[in-house]
């Protein structure tokens, strides 16, 4: 059973920087694409960026371009996402996901594990 529990949310003026992580346990990781995505109020849930566990290959949404940077530690079966010039649009609930088929995939469906998500809210 994969668990993924994501921490390190929480309020942070415009201009400021956060990093999100989230625990993985549960199963070998090591074909998996893990990424994030957000959901803000009224909104859709939005890919933000993703990685491949194997290689570290990398990708991201037009909007996280430049300021996200995601990134996994093996060793510690976590991923990360480095926020830097948060915006208040932002704001969201982010989520972690996991995909076993390791494609990188900006799909939603394509991840059949989701973690609880912890709230990012940027003031202005």
């Amino acid at each position: 059973q994969v668990q993924l529990v994501e921490s390190g949310g929480r309020l942070v003026q415009a201009g400021g920087s956060l990093r999100l992580s989230c625990a993985a346990s549960g199963r070998a990781f090591s074909t998996y694409t893990m990424a994030w995505f957000r959901q803000a109020p009224g909104e859709e849930r939005e890919f933000v960026a993703a990685v491949s566990w194997r290689d570290g290959r990398t990708n991201y949404a037009d909007s996280a371009l430049g300021r996200f940077t995601i990134s996994r530690d093996k060793m510690k079966n976590t991923v990360f996402l480095q926020m830097n010039s948060l915006k208040p649009e932002d704001t969201a609930v982010y989520y972690c996901a996991a995909d076993q088929f390791g494609a990188l995939s900006l799909e939603q469906r394509s991840y059949a594990y989701w973690g609880q998500g912890t709230q990012v809210t940027v003031s202005s």
